[in-house]
């Protein structure tokens, strides 16, 4: 997940920054989450081991669970949320500050993990959390540039809306994770059944943010091979974020997201000529430690544990 997301991270950037006919990012997700609906069907496919079990398997679980997929439509709405709310902040913030307040993203993840799974983490763990999240920031440091162009801006409408993000951001993931483990439901089911209501959700998306645009140009206007190889790497990372989620947990993937910003940021020093600084090469060293602090003590999180005896004012406390 980690070299696909580095991967993915450079070869946006290139498509974004290379080609002159730019092409519209929202049909991009869309066409990502087309192609995840139709690896999932595949694998599921192939995990019942005929054509007849697939159709039984779709039908039961799909087709004739409306529950089970409201159920998943929760994290699609969620992330629409989040993506809206992040927009609003970014309009309202210095990036610099924005850069800062959205890696509470993290942590927020972790105590999202506490409360719904009833997990426990180490002081130390508690401490990697934490660790990461200033190395992120540190990462992704730029320094606030003095700019002619003079926005108004809404600082306390700009905080709110970077807190209503973290919150979803991490509300949805420990969601998904908890959906995912709290039933013996093939994985890739449970990915099916959210891949269709994220296919309505981006479409909804293509429509308000470039309908008129789409229309006049064409939804595969400025499409090239590089643009569809990205679009493949999307697709294949958000299917290893769904087993990382699975087989490890959000924190986890929030690790690994990470290190990808690490690797990806010292491949565009190669590719594209960036120039490291102090800032980087601490952050990048922050993240290293954190990850393997996080990673010493040994955790079944593969399912949700039984409930603990605390209640979740006692385990907010201990937080």
């Amino acid at each position: 997940m980690t070299l696909v997301a580095a991967t993915y991270t450079v070869a946006l950037r290139y498509t974004r920054t290379v080609q002159t006919e730019l092409y519209f990012s929202t049909t991009a997700v869309c066409i990502t989450e087309v192609i995840k609906l139709f690896f999932s069907v595949g694998i599921l496919a192939k995990e019942s081991g005929s054509l007849a079990r697939l159709v039984t398997s779709l039908k039961e679980n799909v087709f004739g669970s409306p529950k089970e997929l409201l159920k998943l439509s929760v994290p699609s709405l969620v992330y629409a949320l989040q993506n809206n709310m992040a927009f609003v902040a970014l309009s309202n913030l210095d990036a610099a500050v924005y850069q800062v307040t959205y890696q509470l993203k993290i942590p927020c993840t972790a105590l999202c993990t506490v409360l719904m799974l009833k997990r426990t983490l180490s002081k130390l763990q508690w401490f990697s959390v934490f660790m990461l999240c200033g190395g992120v920031t540190l990462v992704q440091w730029e320094p606030a540039q003095a700019t002619k162009v003079q926005v108004e801006q809404n600082p306390w409408l700009g905080f709110g809306a970077i807190a209503v993000a973290v919150l979803c951001s991490g509300f949805a993931g420990v969601y998904f994770e908890k959906v995912l483990k709290s039933s013996d439901t093939s994985l890739w089911v449970r990915n099916i059944q959210m891949y269709l209501s994220g296919i309505a959700v981006t479409l909804f998306g293509v429509y308000v943010s470039d309908g008129a645009q789409v229309l006049e140009k064409g939804f595969f206007y400025g499409y090239t091979h590089y643009v569809w190889f990205v679009i493949f790497l999307a697709s294949v990372g958000g299917l290893y974020t769904s087993i990382v989620v699975k087989y490890t947990d959000n924190i986890m993937k929030g690790f690994s997201a990470a290190a990808a910003i690490v690797l990806s940021t010292v491949a565009s020093v190669i590719l594209f000529g960036l120039q490291l600084t102090t800032t980087f090469s601490v952050g990048a060293f922050l993240v290293c430690i954190s990850i393997y602090f996080y990673g010493l003590p040994r955790q079944d999180t593969t399912k949700i544990q039984p409930a603990e005896t605390k209640s979740s004012k006692e385990r907010l406390d201990t937080v």
